[in-house]
């Protein structure tokens, strides 16, 4: 049974009792997974101008192409000009999104350097979760010939409540681990 069946039979249920929501569809659920990774200070560096080795990684961790997003503006401080790329990103729906999540919390999780848990305040004031990842390194799917500069990964879990408690509850139902 994959992760959306499972969480589709048993853990929304389960949700429905624990939340005392009448109505089972309106349980939270997860909307989308949003993973990227940002490029701009490569790009604004002389040496790197090729991403492709980004975006291989991206597609192997997510098994899906990335996008680029350029910038909009410019701005100097940054030595950033309109229209360079700045963000590699990818959105995760349905069956592929918690494939992922569940990939994410039974397997790079655990591999983090001192891990204790998430905080609270990764909420945002829209239910949304947002995790920030120093390394994708740690992606079993990566091996180690397959990364030469090292990148953080930002990974944002689109939830469709809009209270944060009720985030929280769908996030525990589905093994995230809470300080």
């Amino acid at each position: 049974m994959n992760t959306l069946e499972n969480f589709n039979k048993n853990i929304i249920k389960n949700l429905q009792k624990q939340l005392g929501i009448k109505n089972i569809n309106a349980v939270p659920k997860i909307d989308k997974v949003i993973v990227a990774v940002g490029i701009g200070s490569l790009a604004t560096r002389k040496s790197i101008k090729d991403f492709d080795e980004f975006e291989k990684n991206i597609t192997k961790i997510t098994w899906q192409k990335s996008r680029v997003l350029k910038s909009k503006k410019a701005i100097s401080n940054f030595k950033l000009r309109e229209g360079i790329p700045v963000m590699l990103q990818t959105t995760l729906r349905k069956q592929r999104a918690y494939d992922f999540m569940d990939r994410l919390v039974k397997l790079v999780l655990p591999r983090m350097r001192d891990f204790s848990g998430f905080s609270d305040k990764n909420f945002d004031a829209q239910g949304n979760f947002n995790i920030g990842i120093p390394n994708y390194n740690i992606f079993p799917e990566l091996s180690l010939d397959d990364t030469t500069t090292p990148m953080g990964l930002q990974v944002t879990i689109v939830t469709t409540t809009k209270e944060n408690i009720q985030a929280k509850s769908l996030l525990q139902a589905l093994w995230f681990i809470f300080k």
